[in-house]
């Protein structure tokens, strides 16, 4: 897999759509979004039993598109492999002395084999669900597990650090939660990072209101950052944001070619 190509790596700004496999919505939507070429990269939820089902629909953009990694703790599939809780839970534990590295490195290392058992191959990139993958304690395990796996092409790093004209209050305590300390740390190991985050807000207003959000968000975007969003083709009755991944992906859906 190493000839292929990776385009991403020249590009300013990269649109990336969060939680494939989470549901078949989100699933599809993706899909349908990188067949048009209208995203530049998708991270993957391997806990899901969707995974194994869902990865092979990437096939036919695979080295058009950044796949990866989103690191779980929080979603019902992390609780249902035993070492999930709830983002508040998560958000005291890591302010509180943090994860053990040890057992953090554990469950980072399953969520590797189950993408790689997949996908064929290491993932292109790492984040997390919930920004998890800055926590403390997961970062740590992290920058460590990735140093001593993927010694060759090492994937570069998400780094959920809000750019200056997206500050709010819910972009500040992402970047509180480690951001930085992530950053240093894996730059420190020789781990390339996506240094700015972008697409963050309450998941409320509809579709005109995400648009304006959107264009804005593109427009203000420095070089190396993520413009992360959440696609779906329907809402799901369990997925506590399935209406905007409806008007997100209408959205996305209208947008120009990307890649």
């Amino acid at each position: 897999m190493s000839g292929m190509p990776r385009p991403w790596l020249e590009r300013s700004t990269l649109l990336c759509a969060d939680d494939f496999a989470y549901n078949a919505a989100c699933s599809d939507a993706i899909e349908c979004l990188a067949t048009a070429r209208k995203i530049d990269a998708t991270s993957a939820m391997v806990l899901s039993p969707r995974w194994a089902h869902d990865a092979p629909k990437l096939q036919a953009v695979r080295g058009h598109l950044s796949v990866g990694l989103h690191l779980d703790w929080t979603s019902k599939y992390a609780v249902q492999a035993g070492h999930g809780m709830g983002l508040a839970v998560a958000m005291v534990r890591a302010g509180l002395g943090g994860f053990g590295v040890d057992q953090a490195r554990k469950v980072i290392a399953k969520q590797m084999d189950l993408f790689e058992a997949q996908w064929g191959g290491a993932p292109d990139h790492i984040d997390g669900h919930q920004h998890v993958q800055q926590f403390a304690g997961i970062r740590e395990a992290l920058v460590q597990e990735i140093a001593q796996r993927y010694q060759a092409t090492k994937p570069w790093l998400r780094i959920a650090n809000p750019v200056s004209e997206s500050i709010n209050a819910k972009a500040a305590v992402v970047k509180a939660m480690g951001a930085l300390r992530l950053e240093t740390l894996a730059r420190q190991a020789g781990i390339p990072c996506r240094q700015y985050l972008s697409g963050i807000y309450n998941f409320k207003g509809g579709a005109k209101q995400y648009a304006k959000l959107l264009a804005d968000w593109q427009r203000s975007a420095p070089a190396g950052s993520v413009i992360m969003c959440h696609p779906g083709l329907a809402a799901e009755a369990d997925d506590s944001i399935g209406p905007s991944r409806v008007w997100e992906y209408q959205v996305l859906a209208a947008q120009g070619r990307r890649i």
